[in-house]
């Protein structure tokens, strides 16, 4: 196949924002294709070949559970004829996909009608379809939307898919522990035990973004041994990544509040790696704003 098409398959859990993913793709200009019964992903993109496409997305999941253990076999032949599909999987906590299910009283694909505990089985069947999607998760570039309003999983993904898609993408992502850790990293790396700007009154305002609060952090001996062993440990696997054909990877440096230490570390990062590598970097805290993705 002649990789002159652009594709981005969607895939994840029921009630993690594929919607919203798949409008985001298609205000780029993407023709956009859901709940595709995985048999026919290879005629489609045979046909918007045919037809002189650039970008198609679609979106594959547990309504087509019967024909779903199709797809990695599909995907296999695909791989096999040269075309590169870029793989999203989105993800949430199952406390946030039953909270999601609850507020808009829509009934999980996989719910059981025939029982009175409803949140009882609200809980099964998202565990159920956790099962299903292993593989395709395990395949994928994983996005946790348990914290993300639509507007940010929109940003992700368009600054997912204008990444070069034959060269391995670093994600780097700032985040605060005591709202969890992304479920969608790769690598995790704890510098809460670096010296916190939050509490120098002049900085604890401002952000790892700022000046002020990056000269305080560079003047700091332990801040400087930590990126330069997180950038020694990444450098050092970076090879072996992209021979593995890695797509993405993402690397999560977490501190407390994920407005100083964490924020710092990944612009650093992203600064240090973007001379070879394509990079991107997130801060789930600064840019997260409720409510949350439907």
């Amino acid at each position: 196949m002649n990789q002159t098409l652009d594709v981005v398959l969607i895939t994840g859990m029921s009630g993690s924002g594929k919607s919203v993913a798949l409008n985001a793709l298609e205000d780029s200009s993407y023709y956009c294709v859901d709940n595709l019964p995985p048999e026919l992903l290879a005629a489609l993109i045979e046909l918007e070949q045919r037809h002189n496409a650039k970008h198609i997305a679609v979106a594959i999941d547990v309504r087509s559970a019967t024909s779903l253990p199709l797809l990695p076999a599909q995907l296999q032949a695909l791989d096999a004829q040269g075309l590169r599909i870029k793989r999203l999987f989105l993800d949430a906590s199952t406390q946030t996909l039953v909270q999601r299910f609850s507020e808009t009283r829509r009934r999980h694909p996989l719910s059981r009608a025939d029982t009175t505990d409803q949140q009882r089985a609200l809980a099964e069947a998202i565990e159920l379809e956790r099962d299903l999607l292993a593989d395709l998760r395990e395949q994928s570039h994983v996005i946790d939307t348990s914290m993300l309003r639509s507007a940010q999983l929109q940003g992700y993904v368009k600054s997912l898919i204008s990444a070069p898609p034959a060269q391995l993408t670093l994600v780097f992502e700032s985040f605060a522990f005591k709202r969890g850790v992304p479920a969608d990293a790769d690598y995790v790396f704890d510098v809460r035990m670096l010296p916190n700007p939050h509490y120098e009154t002049a900085l604890r305002d401002l952000t790892g973004r700022d000046a002020p609060v990056q000269a305080f952090l560079r003047q700091q001996d332990s801040v400087a041994q930590m990126l330069s062993h997180i950038q020694q440990f990444i450098g050092h696997w970076l090879g072996a990544l992209a021979s593995d054909h890695r797509s993405y990877v993402t690397v999560a440096i977490g501190c407390t509040g994920g407005q100083h230490r964490s924020v710092y570390l990944v612009e650093q990062l992203a600064a240090h790696f973007a001379g070879s590598w394509s990079t991107l970097k997130r801060h789930r805290e600064l840019d997260a704003l409720r409510p949350h993705v439907r």
